[in-house]
């Protein structure tokens, strides 16, 4: 896994074996960031990454300057990597918590420019996210959800759902507050 971008670009990182991830390929990163890019600016924005894993995402917005990034993952070996590589990079503006992503998103009161999640592909529930974080108001006006899932699965169909972009085995949904 790399940084693709910003002021840590070409850093790698090597993720300890066995943690339960699928990390999003760099192709599907990188097209993801061109797309943001055109639309935000990403040093203005507050972050909240679900389903984290190893921190893929959440350090290339770190990397690229937002100004708060929240990397939420259940597992403890996933944290804690997530927690000493935010150190070891300095940075400064990403936390790391670890809790069931459900759980936090019933109970957070906080609202972000951009949700990005990347659930467990086999993960039954992933269609329950735009629904709880539209219920909940988290997202600022004009911010996007952005589930990664299967690309066997279609979210089209849910509320304000206006995009999506395959990349090979992923896909990339995009949901959109008014």
């Amino acid at each position: 896994m790399r940084i693709i971008g910003g002021h840590k670009k070409g850093i790698l990182l090597h993720a300890p074996a066995g943690l339960p991830v699928r990390p999003t390929t760099d192709r599907a990163k990188e097209s993801l960031f061109n797309i943001l890019q055109n639309n935000f600016d990403l040093e203005e924005l507050s972050v909240l990454d679900l389903f984290a894993g190893t921190g893929n995402i959440s350090y290339e917005f770190a990397s690229r300057g937002a100004i708060a990034v929240l990397s939420i993952d259940q597992d403890n070996g996933c944290v804690k990597f997530m927690k000493e590589t935010a150190r070891k990079l300095d940075f400064t503006a990403m936390e790391v918590r670890r809790q069931d992503v459900f759980a936090f998103l019933k109970n957070c009161e906080e609202q972000f420019d951009i949700i990005f999640g990347d659930a467990p592909y086999a993960l039954s529930r992933i269609a329950e996210i735009p629904g709880l974080v539209f219920e909940k108001n988290l997202l600022k006006p004009g911010a996007w959800l952005i589930l990664e899932h299967a690309t066997l699965m279609s979210l089209s169909h849910l509320p304000n759902f206006f995009e999506e972009r395959k990349y090979g085995q992923s896909t990339f949904s995009f949901f959109k507050s008014t």
